[in-house]
């Protein structure tokens, strides 16, 4: 199996073979242009040094990053922001008159630094933070960048001289070269067109074949054109100096060896913007790649590769690079399925280098101009001006716009800083506008599962609720604090119960907790009570929101401020505090004779005494369980005295309040009826005694006393039927 598994005719050796080739063929170009682009700046002749730094980019990029990174069809080779922060800095280091030989030293110190850092970044976690960056930040990110790439280029494709801006290009059109012209318009109408035709052959390589055979041709009219030696519209010659690419490379390691401290410091800030947009640009084309394949990268791991594979161009000369969308969609798409189709690119590289570095020096700057100028177009999101036209994406489409113009007049990373600010600040926007109050519910209209007396439900009638229910949503943070604030102090002064239901809370901040800490001594100024329930037990940043409260003293068991795990168990603890002091507040105490029960008030002594001797007595400790959901059991349970909790078990440990007894009620009921199994679990929360009579016993009686059957039936309908209303009126409640 394992021969097989590396046979030269294994499917996915052949796919990654093939996948590595035709990224090579997409990558070598444009590489070839950036280097051209980065280097031209500091003299004529280093137009072909920068050719030989794309080559060797390609080839170091690909034999190491795919080899120590975390995603399987990545292609990683020079790119568009690389060149575009490289070729500012060479710009501005010749502005300040440093020696082109000091700019490609301080150049390669950023690679290297670029290259560590992106290891730390993979190494402390900072890769899986990529995908919280906003959508508006990078189309204006990616936007800028082609914009910057475009303005670049510009003068190169006009034939203007060497270092020239766009601007200074374009006031002195005495100083264009129509044969550069002629071979830009000819390479990007081959790039545009060829897509249409096939798609069998890479297009920018077409396009460069193209502006090489027009070229010559123009220097068929022009001889001067057809040299290599010192001709500003070639690439030129490759390498410098008499030496091998081996000595030129040690000499290279040995100068930046050399390097001392002030020199690390001069270009760290720029090594720290170069290594976080090529990160941003790997990873987000990690989750492109992982969209299209079902496939899922390591953020971290891949942080790691590209950082060695950076610091592996900068050693040999290589200008940096990140993984890049163009080369990694042709890879999937040509059969490329493992890492092995990124090594592929990387030594394909090192044998076109090889075998055709004399005809590099037949490669017009114009045509490479031409090829960056159309990916340049290719990375502005066009689509993205749709959001200028509605309203509700206006402030993204601003996001946008800020973000390039940024990049465009400052620097790409401030650009994305500016992008994330602006983000964060619509998010706090959009979060503010939505209320944190989900619904507000009078204390009337709401009542706990306790079954009351018929006295206790007359009086809660007959009296108005001092207590009020809020279900807050959402954030509860410094964006939100003063609509919690205006919401919950006009309530200060009407109720004395004032209950916050905080199931649907998503996050909690300390200014938030301020707030309710001035409800709740706003409330106990009156005498009044803020309580808190249905608190989850982790809100989705991790926090416990409980101990946060109990930390930030907004809940203490000496305050008026207090926590229920359900909205029931606050509803019966604000129902007992208004029962206080009243003949009905002590019912629960008393222990009820059969006679006593409401149900059998129409029957006789001599029916009661039947019953008495069919029922069994039955005493339960605080906290024990009466009956469990899930057993079998046909009996029909009264209970006597305490209380009885019933709840329905839910997944997770979790389960849901039913209902609350108290002497005088039916416990169960449907058993009795169906002969099955408990559906619930009944909790007794203090002692407890009960009645307990079984069907067949029960049979037996209704022969002899009917009025007793009618009245159990009854009872049993009345107690469901009662368990039915509290349930949907808390469904119209909570949910309407």
């Amino acid at each position: 199996m394992t021969a097989n598994r590396f046979s030269l005719h294994s499917p996915a050796l052949v796919g990654d073979m093939w996948g590595g080739l035709a990224a090579m063929l997409v990558a070598l170009p444009s590489a070839i242009a950036f280097g051209v682009t980065i280097f031209s700046p500091l003299a004529g002749s280093m137009a072909a040094e920068g050719a030989l730094a794309g080559i060797l980019g390609v080839t170091a990029l690909g034999l190491v990053a795919p080899a120590f990174g975390g995603s399987t069809r990545l292609i990683t080779a020079p790119c568009a922001p690389a060149a575009a922060v490289l070729a500012a800095l060479a710009v501005t280091f010749t502005q300040q008159g440093v020696e082109p030989g000091a700019i490609l030293l301080l150049l390669g110190m950023i690679g290297l630094l670029a290259g560590l850092i992106q290891i730390g970044l993979g190494l402390a976690g900072v890769g899986r933070l990529i995908r919280f960056i906003p959508y508006p930040v990078v189309s204006g990110y990616l936007s800028g960048v082609g914009l910057i790439i475009i303005g670049s280029q510009i003068p190169k494709f006009l034939g203007a001289p060497a270092g020239a801006h766009l601007l200074d290009a374009l006031k002195t059109p005495s100083a264009w070269m129509w044969q550069s012209a002629v071979v830009g318009t000819t390479v990007i109408a081959t790039m545009l067109l060829v897509p249409r035709l096939t798609r069998a052959v890479p297009a920018a390589i077409l396009a460069l074949l193209a502006g090489v055979v027009s070229y010559l041709l123009l220097g068929l009219a022009d001889p001067t054109l057809l040299r290599t030696d010192n001709n500003p519209l070639l690439v030129g010659s490759l390498g410098g100096g008499n030496g091998s690419l081996g000595d030129s490379i040690q000499q290279r390691w040995l100068a930046l060896s050399s390097l001392g401290l002030h020199e690390v410091a001069q270009v760290l800030a720029p090594a720290l913007t170069l290594a976080v947009l090529l990160s941003i640009d790997t990873l987000k084309t990690c989750l492109v790649i992982d969209a299209m394949t079902n496939s899922h990268h390591d953020s971290n791991r891949e942080l790691v590769g590209q950082g060695l594979g950076n610091l592996a161009s900068s050693m040999i000369g290589g200008i940096p690079g990140a993984g890049t969308m163009g080369a990694s969609l042709i890879n999937v798409t040509s059969g490329g399925t493992t890492k092995r189709s990124g090594l592929l690119t990387g030594g394909f590289s090192l044998l076109a280098f090889l075998a055709l570095a004399p005809l590099i020096a037949w490669v017009p700057i114009a045509a490479l101009a031409a090829i960056l100028i159309v990916i340049g177009f290719r990375m502005i999101d066009r689509h993205s001006l749709m959001y200028s036209f509605t309203p509700a994406t206006r402030l993204d489409f601003a996001v946008i716009v800020s973000v390039i113009l940024v990049a465009i007049f400052g620097n790409l990373v401030a650009a994305s800083g500016v992008g994330v600010a602006l983000a964060i600040i619509l998010f706090i926007r959009e979060q503010t506008r939505s209320s944190v109050v989900r619904n507000r519910i009078e204390g009337n209209e709401i009542f706990s599962k306790r079954a009351r007396s018929t006295q206790e439900v007359e009086r809660r009638e007959r009296e108005s609720s001092d207590a009020v229910i809020f279900e807050l949503q959402g954030s509860l943070f410094f964006g939100t604090a003063s609509q919690l604030q205006a919401a919950l102090e006009p309530e200060t002064a009407t109720h004395k119960y004032v209950i916050l239901s905080m199931r649907r809370v998503q996050s909690l901040d300390v200014t938030a907790t301020h707030v309710l800490e001035l409800i709740k001594d706003r409330l106990e100024a009156n005498g009044a009570y803020l309580v808190f329930c249905d608190i989850p037990k982790d809100l989705p940043s991790g926090l416990k929101m409980k101990r946060f409260l109990k930390d930030t003293g907004v809940v203490r068991p000496t305050n008026k401020a207090f926590a229920f795990r359900q909205l029931d168990e606050a509803l019966e603890w604000v129902e007992a505090k208004e029962l206080e002091g009243t003949p009905l507040a002590h019912t629960n105490d008393i222990a009820l004779e059969l006679r006593d029960f409401q149900i059998f008030a129409g029957c006789s002594d001599e029916t009661l005494a039947a019953l008495m001797n069919a029922v069994e007595l039955r005493s339960i400790a605080a906290g024990k369980k009466l009956y469990k959901a899930g057993t079998d059991s046909d009996e029909l349970v009264l209970l006597r005295r305490g209380t009885v909790k019933l709840m329905v078990p839910l997944r997770k440990k979790e389960s849901y309040h039913l209902a609350t007894c108290g002497p005088g009620d039916l416990v169960g009921g449907m058993g009795f009826i169906e002969a099955g199994k408990h559906a619930v679990d009944a909790v007794a929360l203090v002692d407890a005694e009960v009645y307990v009579l079984t069907r067949d016993r029960f049979e037996i009686l209704a022969v002899e006393h009917g009025d007793l059957g009618l009245a159990i039936f009854g009872s049993i309908a009345h107690s469901l039927s009662t368990r039915l209303r509290v349930t949907i009126g808390e469904l119209q409640a909570l949910r309407g």
